[in-house]
């Protein structure tokens, strides 16, 4: 693979750690593990750990200010994804579903829609879904794909 290319995994509460390790492992990409606490990681050297403080927002600030066209970003975190975006990176929530140019608006609106019904109506909503076993598929599926075509786009360029 591309020497550049990375993928930064915001892995606080990221059920896809195991996923991104096994996809990096055999395609040889490097990985920052971004936290706000100590996480176990697997030893090699193709994967570091990154604790920042517990200051708000301060993983989200680091894997944003390293996010560019060389990296992959894995969060749930529809703020960070679209700052991610802007920085040109390629960005997929565990779910596999990648946020693009074109979904970040409709996902950042629909989350501000939710959070004002939350907040003015006193609506309680279940949360997510479960995290399936499909859900974990597509995301293998996804980050596999996200790299091999970026490593393809960073080799033409």
């Amino acid at each position: 693979m591309t020497p550049l290319l990375r993928i930064l995994v915001d892995a606080d509460a990221c059920p896809v750690k195991e996923e991104v390790y096994k996809v990096a492992f055999r395609l040889k990409v490097p990985v920052q593990v971004v936290a706000n606490s100590f996480l176990r990681i697997p030893e090699s050297p193709l994967i570091e750990r990154v604790v920042v403080s517990d200051g708000f927002d301060a993983a989200d600030d680091y894997i944003a200010g390293l996010a560019d066209a060389q990296a992959v970003v894995v969060t749930a975190d529809i703020l960070l994804a679209d700052r991610c975006l802007k920085a040109g990176a390629t960005v997929i929530s565990p779910t596999g579903k990648p946020f693009t140019d074109n979904s970040i608006g409709t996902a950042i609106a629909t989350r501000a829609i939710m959070a004002d019904l939350r907040a003015g109506a006193g609506i309680v909503g279940g949360g997510a879904a479960p995290f399936s076993r499909a859900d974990r598929s597509r995301f293998l599926s996804a980050l596999d794909a996200a790299l091999v075509r970026l490593a393809r786009t960073l080799k033409g360029a």
